[in-house]
């Protein structure tokens, strides 16, 4: 077990080392600035932190400029249409999260800005125990321990712990909580996600690089490339369906998703529904409907598999949207489909 000046030691290896080496991102101010006594914006970390779920830095960065762009402040976000919020969000996947963006956002404007400990965070739409404690200790210095991929695989090795994920996931946040400071608790989380994202990589870690190389347990017994160790995945089933593009030579007929379930409230095109039986037709009109091809998208828990039917479509009712517009603001699996089929007299 770790003694406790030697807990110091690592916790102010490792803040020394992200002074020198940290990542500049949007969302971030700098240890310099932070330690002159600069505040980060917590709309900013916020809208970071929702993104950044489940998703790369490289990819949220252009989402989250744009945001800030369209909508600089919290309050701003709260007064936009759910319909520009959603279309804004398109791309980025997992859709529950931009619903719950919006409603936390509104929620927050309401009560003048956004709470200060994760204990009062997490009660927020969409904000679970990760966010909740990035956003205390990143915006507000509380020394709440952040958990992620990165910082539970520093942990595993720093710590040696062989037992897999995620049945070990308490045991790695019960040693994080051991190593988290109550002096600069957010430069902190920042440091050990950044160590795990450039040095404490899931393969071939560069451990000659590393601050905390002196007393990492994983390192002194050769084993840090294997860990953490992780139980077997579950084989994703396959499910399926069809989906149908009525189409004139410019615009595509659209729909509006459910709020609830998956891709809720979404711009998409009309489809059956998604089931691992064969699907049941289900055109949105009568017409000679041609089937195209396939395509394939996968998402957590399945893979799906869609039939691609089409349609001419005559003039251009309500829900028929220019055929550029609908695809930007759909979902990818959407857009996949939209883009194997060709308007008519191409």
């Amino acid at each position: 077990m770790l003694q406790e000046p030697l807990t110091k030691t690592t916790t102010r290896a490792l803040l020394e080392w992200y002074d020198r080496h940290h990542r500049t991102l949007p969302w971030r101010i700098s240890p310099a600035d932070r330690l002159a006594g600069a505040m980060p914006d917590p709309y900013r970390i916020w809208l970071s932190e929702v993104m950044l779920q489940q998703t790369t830095v490289a990819v949220v960065k252009s989402y989250f400029e744009a945001f800030l762009a369209r909508w600089p402040r919290v309050e701003d976000l709260a007064a936009a249409s759910n319909e520009d919020v959603m279309a804004a969000w398109a791309g980025l996947g997992y859709y529950s999260r931009a619903r719950n963006l919006h409603a936390c956002a509104k929620q927050v404007a309401a009560r003048g800005g956004f709470p200060t400990t994760a204990e009062e965070l997490i009660k927020l739409p969409g904000i679970g125990p990760y966010t909740a404690a990035a956003i205390a200790a990143i915006a507000f210095d509380e020394p709440a321990t952040v958990m992620d991929g990165n910082v539970e695989r520093v942990m595993a090795r720093y710590f040696a712990v062989t037992d897999p994920l995620p049945g070990s996931k308490e045991t790695l946040r019960a040693h994080a909580a051991r190593l988290t400071p109550r002096a600069r608790p957010g430069d902190y989380a920042q440091a050990v996600m950044d160590l795990g994202a450039t040095i404490c990589t899931p393969r071939r870690p560069a451990c000659a690089l590393c601050p905390c190389r002196p007393s990492c347990q994983a390192h002194a017994d050769g084993i840090a490339e294997t860990l953490p160790q992780k139980a077997p995945k579950k084989t994703k089933p396959i499910r399926r369906g069809a989906v149908y593009i009525a189409q004139s030579a410019s615009h595509v007929l659209t729909e509006r998703r459910p709020e609830k379930g998956l891709l809720g409230g979404m711009l998409a095109l009309p489809s059956t529904d998604w089931a691992e039986a064969e699907p049941l037709p289900k055109p949105p009109f009568p017409a000679d409907w041609v089937e195209i091809g396939e395509v394939r998208h996968t998402f957590t828990h399945f893979h799906l598999r869609l039939q691609v039917l089409t349609a001419e479509l005559a003039g251009h009712p309500p829900n028929a949207l220019p055929r550029a517009k609908a695809e930007a603001a759909m979902p990818t699996v959407f857009a996949k489909a939209l883009r194997l089929a060709k308007p008519p007299g191409s």
